[in-house]
């Protein structure tokens, strides 16, 4: 059969008018493909615990898909049950907080008055603008949040639905994937299943590991130096922290917002300096240590892969972007044609 050679231009046009086809069905399908893709992460990590349950303890499929739900639906209880804790404290300590936020308030007003020339009068209107804009638009703020909440529930039933199906029907799905390829490639589609699949176990097991390191070092810190809600703050580092970049750095402003309205602008900065160091030993320490190097995505490819994933899927596609381009970084090490994605995607070497 005779190959039929287009001009660089032409291939260059249809790859472009591909990857806009392919975002648009992601933007437009995020409620359905977002929770399919963390419950096939999900079905990956739990499949080996399913396997064992019917080949060793003779449980019926459907037994050991829901012993699997049931696990997961502890953990969500649990982290909900723990927020809720916390944030029922918060709440009864909002009078203390509001006295120490008045009383940093008003040394920054004399702070301000004195070094940059703005009187209390001009202070007060500048704040008080800022008021009226917020409250005029919290008819809008009130409705994303709920909208967020409202949003997430319904992603987490897709997510635990999807997972009962993937996981129940994984023997069909996989025989499907196995056979829609000519029998001459079985071999490569087996062994990149196969490669995904440790990925996935190694990129999970390997964040829960991540999460639990960074949340003890960031509430032991936070502890040392007083501030409050060390454990809250620390939990609530470790989670985002799965964001790379973004997460750290967000969490740290937060951390630093509260030391310094609950204790002393020294306290902030030594919170500063302890979320820079925690963020130091866990990109190089702990994040090379339990993640294998199929997960490794170049810095470059990471936070182009977190813009990517925000502006597709918001919050959940800044989580999901890391597994999605390991999983690329795989099929593409696979395939002649374009395996130069694979690496790129990579580290490479110096």
């Amino acid at each position: 059969m005779k190959t039929i050679q287009l001009p660089f231009i032409l291939k260059l046009t249809l790859v472009l008018i591909s990857v806009l086809c392919i975002g648009y069905l992601l933007v437009i399908g995020e409620s359905i493909i977002a929770p399919f893709f963390l419950a096939f992460l999900l079905a990956l990590l739990f499949r080996p615990f399913a396997k064992y349950l019917e080949q060793k303890l003779k449980f019926p499929r459907l037994l050991s898909t829901f012993s699997s739900v049931f696990i997961i639906l502890i953990v969500i209880v649990g982290l909900s049950i723990f927020f809720s804790l916390q944030l029922s404290d918060f709440s009864n300590d909002l009078p203390d907080l509001k006295e120490q936020f008045e009383t940093v308030f008003d040394d920054m007003q004399v702070w301000v008055e004195n070094n940059i020339g703005i009187n209390a009068t001009k202070q007060f209107d500048y704040i008080d603008k800022g008021l009226d804009e917020l409250m005029s638009s919290s008819g809008v703020i009130l409705s994303f949040t709920v909208g967020m909440f409202s949003s997430s529930l319904g992603f987490l039933a897709f997510c635990l639905i999807f997972f009962i199906f993937i996981l129940s029907y994984r023997r069909l799905l996989y025989n499907f994937l196995i056979h829609v390829f000519s029998n001459k490639h079985s071999g490569i589609v087996k062994q990149t299943v196969s490669e995904v699949e440790k990925m996935t176990k190694s990129y999970l097991i390997g964040v829960s590991i991540q999460v639990l390191i960074v949340t003890i070092l960031t509430s032991v810190a936070l502890a040392i130096f007083g501030v409050k809600y060390a454990i809250l703050l620390g939990v609530l580092t470790g989670i985002i922290n799965i964001i790379p970049y973004v997460g750290i750095t967000l969490s740290g402003i937060i951390a630093c917002f509260f030391a310094f309205a609950t204790n002393s602008p020294i306290t902030a900065l030594y919170v500063l300096i302890s979320y820079i160091v925690i963020h130091t030993i866990d990109g190089n320490i702990i994040l090379p240590f339990v993640i294998g190097s199929k997960v490794k995505i170049n810095a470059l490819f990471t936070f182009i892969g977190i813009l990517i994933g925000a502006s597709l899927w918001g919050i959940s596609g800044m989580f999901l972007c890391i597994p999605a381009l390991a999983i690329i970084k795989i099929i593409t090490s696979k395939i002649d044609e374009v395996k130069a994605w694979s690496e790129v995607l990579g580290e490479g070497k110096s």
